[in-house]
């Protein structure tokens, strides 16, 4: 592979992360690879904070490609929970031996929330862009999305915790809306947002020495 001059390279193996940010990139003129392009395996996340995770995998990916890259940590937040499952969305079900993936996720995330009036709920995203590994100056923006937990999975659209993601604006979850609908109010829609502000500013081609 022969990267472009703008390409980036996101550091994850998530198909629908790299489908949502590859539709808001694409027409800004990046091009985003995913790591597994390169050979560039996934690492721990064993931070407590979704910045130091996304961090660490944007130095990452950029120190094993030796390009640019985009990490983005994110997950849903629900307050009547203490902020579970937090940086730990992913894997939510299976670390309390509940199952494994989206579904086992949502179901045991419906177990929790069971006697629960306080259903309100935030998905978080966090991005973090490095121009090499070393970058001492990287870009971070964070975007929420705030909406409440469903009483059961609704729609086929999205993926993680989708189905239960109730808008009560839009009367709908996140599940049921359009992939444009989405990528306008998502939370890595909003945190993209403030990412290209930043980078009209300090665009990916400056060098910044570490």
């Amino acid at each position: 592979m022969n990267p472009s001059p703008q390409t980036l390279v996101l550091a994850s193996n998530n198909a629908g992360k790299l489908k949502e940010f590859t539709a808001l990139l694409t027409p800004l003129g990046y091009q985003l690879e995913p790591q597994k392009a390169f050979q560039v395996s996934e690492i721990e996340e064993p931070h407590p904070s979704f910045v130091e995770n996304a961090l660490a995998k944007a130095r990452h990916a950029s120190e094993m490609t030796g390009l640019p890259a985009l990490a983005d940590d994110s997950g849903l937040s629900v307050p009547a929970l203490a902020g579970q499952p937090g940086v730990h969305s992913a894997r939510y079900a299976a670390m309390y031996q509940a199952g494994q993936g989206d579904a086992d996720n949502n179901q045991y995330l419906l177990q929790q929330m069971q006697g629960i009036d306080n259903r309100r709920a935030c998905f978080v995203a966090v991005l973090a862009l490095v121009r090499h590994a070393q970058d001492p100056l990287p870009l971070i923006a964070q975007g929420l999305w705030w909406g409440e937990i469903a009483h059961e999975p609704r729609g086929d659209r999205g993926f993680g915790y989708d189905p239960l993601f109730w808008l009560p604006e839009q009367a709908c979850t996140v599940a049921e809306l359009s992939e444009e609908e989405k990528n306008r109010h998502s939370h890595r829609g909003q945190a993209l947002k403030q990412l290209l502000t930043q980078l009209s500013c300090q665009p990916i081609t400056d060098s910044i020495a570490s």
